[in-house]
């Protein structure tokens, strides 16, 4: 397996970057304050008043001599016009998209890019799981969709991020990552870029996630909003459950997926019955993938705790083991439970009778059929030989 992306950083190398005016604020400035280089990478691009500006923001990158590679997954991304499209090209942008959905060599439908990286200047990077919509930013009167990504100013890592866009991108596939990566010590801080991507063997988050789970100690925050996890997962969530570990676990209770919601209940009465915390954040819609464990790892980025990112998107978190980091995002975390709905076996009793049960068991194996069905579709010679 080709080694993970490690680098080691002070804390004040990485911030915690938050949805809604925190992320857009700090996105365009990146773009503004490139000289050389940027690289974009997100599944879902909208054309509305955020997603136009932040274009915007790349055109005149452009015409400052910037070179601007945007690639757009084409399931996520569908809903741009031609027009769109076409104006992005002769504006000296390069794009295009990937996987789209009706291309000659799109058979493994299940295959996004659901990550979400731009790099600038091989230097600054950032990292998480907020797409570029109007719903992600928010306004005066909307609440954003609750998510994070992580910043990072570091040539070293920069080069890194940008060799993973390159790889999707540019398609030096087997230059990636075959040298084992060096770094330095400093502040005992070290972040780590982790892929997954099933189909090329990758595997860095889930493990990430299961080794830390298998270590924890005292405490674990896990934020998902799309939380239906494999049965390695679940039962690795038990056992630390049964070593006395306390477990917390921030879902959404509005989803932009009704089906997938009724899904996840279904894991409530399991997780009740083994002293899982459950809390539910009503304020918006959850859309974050991150988790904190021990105070010690924190893990942010584009990877739900499900099949299909285990088993079938292109994924990117960011890594930190950091003491000071894990304790102030911790510490967000804790506010955000305070805000939080929390679900008890005695406020989950009328969901637990038959009928609402029944409902969420067939939601769970509608999901789950579907899950499958994308992850492991047969896809034809043409996607084996582009995969070499």
């Amino acid at each position: 397996m080709e080694k993970s992306s490690q680098h080691n950083l002070t804390t004040e190398t990485i911030t915690l970057v938050y949805s809604g005016g925190d992320y857009f604020d700090r996105l365009e400035k990146l773009i503004n304050e490139a000289s050389t280089e940027i690289h974009f990478q997100t599944y879902i691009l909208e054309d509305d008043a955020t997603g136009n500006k932040i274009i915007n923001a790349l055109k005149k990158a452009v015409l400052r001599k910037v070179k601007v590679f945007l690639l757009l997954d084409g399931l996520g991304s569908r809903a741009l016009s031609e027009k769109f499209v076409n104006d992005l090209r002769l504006s000296g942008i390069q794009f295009r998209f990937f996987s789209p959905l009706f291309s000659y060599h799109t058979f493994y439908f299940g295959r996004r890019l659901h990550h979400k990286i731009v790099v600038a200047d091989a230097k600054t990077v950032l990292i998480g799981g907020i797409n570029i919509a109007k719903k992600y930013e928010g306004n005066t009167t909307e609440v954003p969709w609750l998510d994070y990504a992580v910043m990072i100013n570091d040539t070293t890592v920069g080069k890194q991020a940008q060799a993973i866009c390159h790889y999707y991108f540019l398609k030096k596939r087997n230059r990636i990552f075959k040298k084992k990566q060096t770094g330095y010590l400093q502040n005992q801080t070290i972040a780590k870029l982790l892929q997954n991507d099933w189909l090329r063997r990758k595997n860095e988050i889930q493990s990430s996630y299961l080794k830390s789970i298998q270590m924890a100690q005292t405490e674990i925050i896990i934020v998902c909003g799309y939380f239906l996890p494999g049965r390695k997962l679940t039962q690795t969530l038990k056992k630390a459950a049964e070593r006395k570990v306390r477990i917390l676990l921030i879902l959404s209770g509005i989803s932009d997926v009704p089906l997938v919601k009724s899904a996840i209940s279904f894991y409530y009465a399991f997780l009740l019955r083994n002293n899982i915390e459950l809390y539910e954040w009503n304020q918006s819609i959850l859309h974050g993938k991150s988790a904190v464990v021990d105070r010690k790892w924190t893990t942010i980025g584009s990877f739900n705790l499900n099949h299909l990112s285990s088993h079938a998107s292109i994924e990117t978190n960011v890594g930190i083991h950091s003491v000071p980091f894990a304790e102030m995002y911790q510490k967000h975390l804790e506010d955000i439970i305070s805000q939080c709905n929390q679900i008890t076996s005695e406020s989950f009793q009328p969901q637990n009778k038959l009928l609402p049960r029944f409902k969420q068991w067939i939601s769970y194996y509608i999901v789950r059929f579907f899950e499958t069905l994308l992850t492991f579709l047969p896809y034809n010679r043409f996607l084996k030989n582009s995969l070499k």
